[in-house]
């Protein structure tokens, strides 16, 4: 059965294979291996039929004309790196084996149904490129389970169409929707229960590799802030600082493109982790959930043998016999802190002492 709607407590980690297998049953073997050895909980590839996702005189966006064949066109590209239906078996059972969640994207309805069907995925991810496409969106909130909707190029109110689209799919079977149905589900309490209760928005921005000056983290903030949902973010800049500060923002989810190995041929290795990077990045994300914490500011449990160690008490710096007057020249703060707080300082100044002093004794008053 799908799993419920992805919650706070821990970050879901996508080690995104993608099409880095490069057509290969065995290196998408290996890369689900590498994903669930480095602690991530799914690893995701992308499930497309060529003739419905592009036109055969499409020409290739520029990060992929700079890492593949120039003269092949991006139909030519993508023939090469489609999965059949028994690859997608194969790596499927291999993720059950691997014990780690298989997820693909899917770039039609068509092959929406597939993953939910065949594979009863928990969760089906939405690519940036469509969130646009709004008949897509209609069919995969359709069937019935959680989403991950990337919104990489896009502005905020065009996220919200997106959402007003899956919100009339998750409330309406069958009926085809106006504009005015989508904006009234929206906004209505059905259609805010059902974007609670089975979306996710990523952040994103789609480049390749991203520069890291164009990643705006705060934009996190603002999709939680502008839809009440769990947020996170898909990831392609280089290295791993980018995925591990959005974790300390709280983020729901990291999406990261991985790869066996940089150098190999294909147009989303450049900008992937290798293995010890995607390890590291994983590990990094954890330790920042640790020390995230509750919010309470109270001595953490290493701190209590500390405090009187590092803090101070009150003691005579001098003399004091019983009767005299406590002064700023007879009174000092020194280590231990097992004494009287220096905070009661201005409350004994001026009294009598009740008892003899020596130099350095505590303040017993």
């Amino acid at each position: 059965m799908p799993s419920e709607q992805l919650k706070h407590s821990s970050t879901y980690i996508i080690a995104e294979a993608g099409v880095n297998h490069n057509g290969s049953l065995e290196m998408a073997r290996d890369l689900i291996e590498v994903a669930s050895e480095a602690g991530a909980d799914a690893v995701k590839f992308q499930t497309f039929q060529v003739e419905k996702l592009v036109s055969e005189e499409t020409s290739k966006a520029d990060y992929q004309q700079n890492t593949t064949d120039g003269e092949e066109s991006q139909a030519d590209m993508l023939r090469a790196l489609e999965l059949s239906p028994e690859h997608h078996h194969a790596i499927a059972k291999h993720c059950d084996e691997q014990d780690i969640q298989f997820l693909s994207t899917p770039f039609d309805a068509q092959s929406a149904r597939f993953l939910a069907e065949e594979f009863d995925v928990p969760r089906i991810k939405i690519g940036s490129g469509e969130l646009t496409n709004g008949p897509l969106l209609l069919s995969i909130a359709r069937l019935g389970r959680p989403v991950i909707l990337s919104t990489g190029m896009g502005m905020l109110g065009e996220v919200e169409q997106a959402l007003s689209v899956l919100a009339y799919g998750y409330a309406h079977d069958g009926n085809q929707p106006e504009p005015q149905d989508l904006q009234r589900v929206f906004a209505s309490e059905q259609g805010q229960n059902a974007l609670s209760e089975n979306v996710t928005v990523l952040h994103c921005t789609t480049e390749y590799p991203a520069p890291v000056a164009s990643v705006n983290l705060q934009a996190i903030d603002t999709l939680r802030q502008a839809f009440d949902l769990p947020v996170g973010l898909s990831d392609h800049t280089e290295g791993i600082a980018v995925p591990i500060a959005a974790a300390a923002r709280c983020a729901t989810v990291i999406e990261k493109h991985f790869t066996l190995d940089r150098a190999l041929p294909g147009p989303d290795h450049e900008a992937s982790l290798e293995p010890d990077e995607l390890r590291d990045m994983i590990q990094g994300i954890r330790d920042v959930e640790r020390a995230l914490g509750n919010s309470v500011k109270a001595p953490a449990d290493p701190e209590w043998k500390n405090r009187s160690v590092a803090r101070k008490s009150i003691v005579a710096i001098q003399a004091i016999e019983k009767g005299e007057t406590f002064t700023e020249e007879n009174l000092g703060f020194k280590r231990p802190g097992d004494g009287l707080s220096p905070m009661r300082y201005w409350s004994i100044l001026g009294s009598e002492a009740k008892k003899n002093y020596h130099s350095e004794d505590q303040i017993i008053e």
